[in-house]
């Protein structure tokens, strides 16, 4: 029986991996804060992420387990909300891990949320998983605690990957919908110096990285990222050439920063330059089939 676990899959990723993965497994089993229910034959449970309730028999005899939780970081970094960042990374990964430990039959490969913005930033240097720089801020300390948390307690029959994963661009959820309207609606400039780099990768590319790495039971860290990022002021006009919008007025630092304010968000999430490579996919043979960032955009916007 093969059966597939997501940890918080009710999300725009959990969607895509469902999307992907459902005729793979016989069996789907999502864990959400939402009810008990079946629809259209997956099964959702029950949990709070943080305490045994029954969700954890769902564990035995799983083929795999795939945790997405974590509340999202595009809030504003509050004292309450950066708390509830890093809880709700660290809990969750820290129960699975007690779950795991009690099965009789544990999950065979646990693929474990994490983001590859725990390399510095970064205008020079490409980051891969082999000789890549930590950095030291607010969200690289909580991608370092929450990989800790995963790796620290040890699952003797149980693999574990830890997927940093950077920006996912898909049709119906994540950045590439606030972004599109940005580009639609004449503000889709450059944004701060725009020689930031942003690492990303279409959904498509994210749900095969999963499958290939299931499929090939790679372990440690992996860059779940395409192998060219793209400077932010390049990645606004080829986005902005897509969607057919002439011009984008360009958004400097200061106003980003009062403008995230207001949208709730931290401008961080688009300043920072995250120059990250997926050396281990690659080097295992893994093949995209958008590299290319106008390849990418053309797919995500075709109706």
């Amino acid at each position: 029986m093969n059966k597939l676990i997501i940890a918080a899959g009710t999300g725009f990723l959990g969607q895509v991996l469902v999307n992907h993965f459902k005729n793979k497994f016989e069996e789907i089993v999502i864990l959400t804060r939402g009810k008990s229910q079946i629809i259209d034959g997956i099964k959702y449970v029950n949990w709070n992420a943080r305490t045994f309730s029954g969700w954890e028999n769902e564990l035995e005899n799983a083929t795999v387990l795939i945790n997405l939780a974590g509340k999202s970081v595009d809030c504003r970094y509050t004292e309450k909300n950066k708390k509830e960042i890093l809880l709700s990374r660290i809990e969750s990964t820290k129960i699975l891990n007690k779950a795991v430990l009690n099965c009789k039959t544990p999950p065979k490969h646990w693929l474990n949320s994490s983001t590859s913005t725990i390399y510095r930033f970064s205008l020079d240097k490409q980051m891969d998983e082999i000789d890549g720089e930590i950095g030291n801020d607010f969200s690289i300390n909580v991608a370092l605690s929450w990989e800790k948390a995963f790796f620290k307690t040890e699952t003797p029959n149980t693999l574990k990957t830890a997927l940093r994963t950077s920006i996912v661009l898909g049709k119906n959820g994540g950045a590439f919908i606030p972004l599109k309207t940005l580009a639609k609606t004449g503000f889709g400039g450059k944004q701060g110096k725009g020689n930031q780099f942003i690492s990303w990768i279409h959904e498509e590319d994210f749900a095969n990285a999963v499958d290939f790495i299931i499929e090939r039971k790679i372990t440690g860290v992996i860059n779940v990222v395409s192998p060219e990022p793209v400077r932010n002021a390049n990645f606004m006009q080829k986005l902005r050439k897509a969607v057919g919008f002439p011009f984008g007025i360009p958004v400097n630092t200061f106003l980003l920063k009062i403008g995230s304010f207001f949208i709730r968000t931290e401008a961080e999430l688009v300043l920072k330059s995250r120059n990250v490579i997926p050396k281990k996919l690659l080097e295992n043979g893994f093949k995209f089939k958008f590299g290319d960032i106008d390849e990418a955009f053309t797919n995500l916007l075709k109706k």
